[in-house]
């Protein structure tokens, strides 16, 4: 049985069957860096007090590796998700909000991208 009127057929509206997922992506995102801030303090620390040397060799060994390029993924895929809900909730117009999100995608791909060479060469450069 079929609940949908025939107009919203006709013009193929519905659900789009995908808040849910930006919705509960966007809460495991926030649970994962709960555990993965414990890289980016002692990150912080280090370059605090530490000198290059050893932040190149703290940041070399796998599981700290593995710990900031997670922290780094989460962060920016966990804001570019925010922002995304920001510019669907304020931006009125179709056509800007689309653009928007694609500008905002991009930057923080371009960041993360950044962020992730930067630990590579640190590493490389050891």
């Amino acid at each position: 049985m079929k609940y949908r009127t025939p107009l919203t057929q006709a013009r193929g509206l519905g659900s789009a069957k995908s808040g849910t997922a930006h919705w509960w992506m966007q809460r495991v995102t926030a649970v994962a860096l709960i555990p993965l801030s414990y890289w980016l303090i002692k990150l912080i620390d280090l370059s605090a007090a530490a000198p290059y040397a050893e932040i190149q060799s703290w940041l070399s060994a796998p599981l700290n590796t593995v710990g900031v390029l997670s922290l780094i993924g989460a962060v920016f895929y966990h804001a570019a998700l925010g922002l995304r809900v920001v510019i669907e909730d304020y931006v009125g117009r179709e056509g800007c909000k689309i653009v928007s999100i694609w500008l905002v995608n991009l930057a923080f791909a371009l960041l993360a991208l950044t962020a992730l060479l930067a630990v590579f060469r640190s590493i490389q450069v050891g």
